[in-house]
């Protein structure tokens, strides 16, 4: 199986930015972990990308053809992003929109996404274990 995995602005600076709501853990970190997680998942391959660019996001997800599946975190593009959820609607494979923080919890304009609805499911408000949540629920819809 092989999944992409797309962190969005802001993400690089995970560890520093805001620990008390991000955490301390870096991006890095966070894709090691997702790694040695995986392993007792099956045999999965993962593709990391970060961008603080719409378009690269766009493109990179326009590009995901020979993936099974895709773990996005748009973070402030979430809430503004018709662009990248276009994008993930045009794909032919599964994708799970994933956070640290719960932005159901949080100022008002965080509430609102654009890229969930074109996403089977959302996972928020667990810190850096969202995405081996995300990761479960994917592999989960990919074999539904």
């Amino acid at each position: 199986m092989k999944i992409l995995v797309i962190n969005g602005p802001n993400i690089n600076m995970l560890g520093t930015r805001e620990p008390e709501i991000y955490g301390k853990t870096t991006l890095e970190d966070i894709n090691k972990e997702l790694v040695e997680y995986s392993k007792t998942l099956g045999d999965i391959e993962f593709d990391f990308f970060q961008s603080n660019h719409e378009g690269e996001i766009v493109d990179k997800i326009q590009a995901s053809k020979g993936y099974d599946g895709l773990i996005i975190n748009p973070a402030a593009y979430t809430h503004t992003s018709i662009a990248i959820a276009d994008a993930i609607k045009s794909l032919e494979l599964k994708a799970i929109e994933v956070h640290l923080s719960n932005p159901q919890q949080r100022e008002d304009y965080r509430k609102i996404s654009y890229t969930a609805s074109a996403c089977v499911g959302v996972i928020a408000g667990f810190g850096k274990e969202s995405y081996k949540l995300a990761l479960l629920g994917l592999i989960n819809k990919i074999n539904e």
